[in-house]
């Protein structure tokens, strides 16, 4: 069996192909962060929950939370806003429902008050409204099913919407589509789409580790003394007089 000699000859082979591979992933680095740094932020962004869509509660009388219906445990109670109807969102161990906080009754999240919620962030034409089981990459930050809300806008927008509980969770459209995949790019996390930390990128950046040491170790092995005469003075004759 012949013997594998690390010789400088074997280093520079695997360091040709090291560094196509990985200066093929500088340059979509190089691309991806100079389409992010273009992308209008603004539309990039799309809208959180919990902005323009909340109003102040209205006074009055509410619904005491005591007198609700009796059934499951109740393991917690939110007083919130739905549009400009006061809601109190009941936690128990079957889940999460929506009453009425004036009259006690509880409330169906349909289509329609989904839509209802999306447009109070977006005023273009509806054109579609679905249900969607878990979440897609679009609204990945959050979890449990929602309501999808797509508008026939420039943007070609899409609100999401809690399915049980009619929050307002996110916007997103075309720009913000278009930085996704070159974030997904940039941060070489193909699946999720969410982190720097995961074992693809910790191996890239070990093998630029080791393409930049083994490139000094073949620069050095470049050389010879021969490579450097041009650096050697010459010390010049001393030239002196004589006297008689």
């Amino acid at each position: 069996m012949k013997k594998l000699r690390l010789s400088p000859l074997l280093f520079r082979r695997i360091h040709k192909w090291v560094g196509l591979i990985l200066g093929l992933q500088f340059l979509l680095w190089a691309l991806s962060g100079s389409v992010m740094a273009l992308l209008d932020k603004d539309k990039v962004g799309g809208h959180g929950g919990g902005m323009s869509h909340s109003h102040p509660l209205p006074p009055g009388e509410y619904h005491d939370v005591a007198a609700l219906p009796d059934g499951e445990p109740v393991t917690g109670v939110v007083l919130r806003d739905l549009g400009v109807r006061p809601v109190y969102e009941v936690e128990s161990a079957k889940g999460t429902r929506l009453v009425d906080a004036t009259t006690g009754e509880d409330i169906r999240v349909d289509q329609d008050m989904a839509r209802e919620v999306a447009m109070m962030m977006n005023e273009a034409p509806v054109r579609k409204v679905s249900a969607i089981a878990k979440p897609n990459l679009e609204s990945r930050d959050h979890e449990g099913a929602m309501w999808r809300v797509d508008f026939a806008d420039a943007e070609n927008s899409s609100a999401y919407v809690t399915l049980d509980t009619a929050r307002f969770l996110v916007m997103r459209g075309d720009t913000w589509r278009t930085w996704d995949f070159f974030w997904m790019l940039h941060n070489m996390d193909y699946l999720n789409r969410k982190s720097f930390n995961h074992p693809l990128i910790v191996f890239v950046g070990f093998g630029a580790l080791w393409l930049s040491g083994t490139g000094f170790y073949l620069l050095f092995k470049s050389f010879s003394r021969a490579d450097f005469r041009w650096l050697r003075r010459r010390r010049k004759p001393v030239v002196t007089r004589s006297t008689s």
